[in-house]
């Protein structure tokens, strides 16, 4: 009986989760532009996706500015978790504090800051100060992926290599970076993430003519969502489903390489 209303938990959980996005990818193949009729299967949709001019320009401007975000934060992020641990513990939870506050802060208090701060310097709007926005909100969450690696680090290995004739630099990356690179890839794939799905702040900073997929659906609401939203949506979806089954499935194989390999070498 608890078997059964578990697993009836667990399905009820799963359909409210994807129970939504089931109906888009349906919608996207429905050949009629209503979403209250069924007009039959179709594929105009994807094949108008990709003949919109402007969806594609803000999927490109999407991607690329939470590509170059990322990678800036990460690298910004990881240099402070270094600089944070020869810090004293008190100046170190300080500072720790203060780089928390932008995660815990309202994103329209965030975004409407900034665009104070760009009208203040006289900065033009555009994708460059979007890009500087997004940098500086995604430090921190790189910071909280980074930190708890930084903490479970051995100094005496570092202390070990630059003893075997090691520079500083070379030690680092032979030594503390490999350790470090889990939680790297971690605040990467985070900053990438809320890159990728921020509106507000993006809306506060964005020039004119400028978009991404977040301000072009917004912009898209007031006249009507089309249909090639829908497919882009489901595409999106699609993608990140493979991409983490495929992060899933690797560990599993190279668990299984080595747990057989281990096995021959015995034979």
């Amino acid at each position: 009986m608890k078997n059964a209303a578990k697993k009836i938990y667990i399905a009820l959980i799963v359909l409210f989760l994807y129970a939504p996005i089931g109906t888009l990818m349906v919608l996207s193949f429905n050949a009629s532009k209503t979403r209250a009729k069924w007009g039959g299967f179709s594929l105009q949709w994807y094949i108008a996706l990709f003949q919109n001019e402007e969806i594609l320009r803000a999927l490109f401007n999407t991607l690329v500015i939470a590509l170059v975000s990322s990678l800036f934060a990460t690298v910004i992020g990881t240099i402070a978790c270094i600089a944070m641990t020869g810090m004293k513990r008190q100046a170190k939870s300080i500072l720790m504090g203060i780089t928390n506050i932008p995660m815990l802060n309202a994103d329209i208090v965030t975004g409407v800051s900034l665009m104070l701060l760009y009208i203040s310097l006289g900065i033009r709007f555009g994708m460059g100060t979007i890009l500087l926005s997004h940098i500086t909100f995604n430090i921190p969450y790189v910071i909280l992926s980074v930190m708890p690696r930084m903490k479970q680090l051995n100094p005496s290995t570092f202390e070990a290599a630059l003893d075997l004739g090691s520079s500083p630099l070379n030690a680092f990356f032979k030594v503390v970076f490999p350790d470090l690179l889990p939680g790297i890839l971690s605040g990467f794939l985070m900053a990438f993430t809320m890159s990728l799905d921020d509106f507000i702040i993006t809306h506060f900073t964005k020039g004119v003519g400028v978009d991404t997929l977040s301000t072009k659906i917004y912009t898209e609401i007031k006249k009507g969502i089309k249909p090639e939203m829908y497919a882009l949506s489901s595409l999106i979806f699609v993608i990140v489903l493979t991409l983490l089954i495929l992060i899933n499935l690797s560990p599993d194989k190279k668990e299984k390489e080595l747990r057989y390999g281990g096995k021959n070498e015995k034979k």
